[in-house]
């Protein structure tokens, strides 16, 4: 329920043309909810979870709407390696306290935490 209640809500905050067969795209939740959420997953983004965006007035990026992803009580960043986004700067999300980095491809990832989450709540 929560991984799809997160694919809503960034569908809807991104309003991407996307659709899906089991879910809809309606948002659920507010892009306020990431101080109440214990883990959020970021697959494939880069720029839009900077922090610097909001807080370095001399970051390119500043100013620009991001997922204040931070907020969240644990951050997983799934990513190839430490390379900078689009913008072509460094993340400091990566360093934050309550930030975990899971290098490798995303759907081997997710594949892999999927069946650990369901080996570890099988009675």
């Amino acid at each position: 329920d929560g991984i799809v209640a997160l694919c809503r809500l960034l569908l809807g905050y991104a309003r991407a043309p996307l659709t899906f067969k089991e879910w809809d795209a309606e948002p659920v939740g507010s892009l306020e909810d990431f101080p109440s959420t214990s883990v959020v997953i970021v697959i494939g983004a880069n720029d839009i979870v900077n922090p610097d965006a909001l807080t370095d007035t001399s970051s390119p990026i500043y100013g620009m709407p991001v997922l204040e992803a931070w907020k969240a009580e644990t951050v997983v960043m799934l990513k190839r390696g430490m390379a900078a986004g689009y913008a072509g700067i460094d993340n400091p999300l990566y360093f934050r306290q309550n930030t975990r980095m899971l290098f490798g491809d995303a759907k081997d990832s997710i594949s892999r935490l999927l069946a650990d989450l369901k080996r570890a709540s099988a009675p």
